[in-house]
Formats: structure tokens, sequence, C-alpha cells
């Protein structure tokens, strides 16, 4: 998909790579954008558990340090594969409806609540949903501009320095 791009892509040329016959892809999947919202989601719900594993390793630690955990940790899974990281944004634009993309955001948003929760340092007066928004809000952006935007060259220390910058700044007057 990332040399020929979603739509030039067969069915065909799905199962001869799958290895597995046209019949069987028809079984699970009506078409390909079917198959495709099932990799996204996988892809993403892969996302959410490397999240709350590093929140699990660090949590009754200084909220700067699980944020810290959560970044390395999703800087990690995005580090070996960064072209289908770019189609993985890309195809999530183009085939999820809002109300998809809302179902799977708020999951996210919830991780980040769970963050907050872990923190042995957070304000009692932390409003956490909305905190817990706009930090999904910047890691997400700047996760899927880099990787949209770089054709498969993202520069992961630089992101590293701007996540941390955004994240740690907006908690430093929130949380």
């Amino acid at each position: 998909m990332v040399e020929k791009g979603f739509a030039a892509i067969t069915i065909r040329e799905i199962v001869s790579v799958a290895g597995t016959g046209l019949g069987s892809f028809y079984e699970y999947f009506e078409n390909k954008e079917d198959l495709a919202r099932v990799c996204l989601h996988l892809r993403s719900k892969a996302l959410l558990l490397d999240m709350r594993e590093a929140v699990a390793a660090h949590a009754g630690r200084p909220l700067a340090e699980i944020v810290d955990a959560v970044i390395d940790a999703q800087l990690e899974a995005h580090r070996a594969q960064p072209l289908a990281w770019g189609a993985h944004y890309l195809l999530e634009r183009h085939l999820s409806g809002p109300e998809a993309y809302r179902k799977m955001y708020d999951r996210f948003v919830a991780e980040w609540v769970g963050v907050l929760d872990a923190a042995i340092d957070l304000s009692p007066d932390c409003q956490k949903k909305e905190v817990a928004r706009v930090c999904q809000t910047i890691i997400y952006g700047l996760f899927a501009h880099l990787h949209i935007g770089t054709g498969g060259r993202p520069d992961l220390q630089a992101l590293s320095r701007q996540l941390r910058a955004a994240l740690h700044g907006y908690l430093a007057g929130v949380a």
C-alpha cells in the first residue's frame, strides 16, 4: 500500500500478499475498505496498549515521568515503519467516519485520563477530561502531521523534543 497507494491496490493483490484466496477474503470482509478499517483499528489499539503499559510501569511517579514514558512508548511504536504510519494516518482520514473517529479518539482521551490518575503529583483542581483531550490533540496532531508530511522520513528526535516541550509546557499550567 505504501508504494502504490490504497486506491490502486486490488483485492487480488491483497490476497496474494496474505497468501489466501478470494473466497476467504470475502468470508471476512465485504471489500478492501472493510479490511482497511480493521487494520486501522488494530494499529490504533496497539498504540493504546503501549500507552497503557507505559502508564502501568510508571504509576505513582510524577506526572512528567509518566508523560515521558508515554511519549517514549509512542515514538518506539512508530519507529520501525514510518512509511506505514504515514499511510495509516492518511487512510484514517479517508475511511473513518465522524462516529468511528470520535470513538477511537475518546479511547485515547480515556488513556490520558489514566495518565493523570496515575501521577502522584496531580493538582486536585485538575480538569482531567479537558486536560486529557488537549494532551491527545497535541500528541496525535504532531505524530500524524509528521508522518504524513515528511514522505516517510520523520525526524523522531525533533518530534520527541516538540512533544515534551508542548505537553510538559501545557501540563505545567493546568495539572
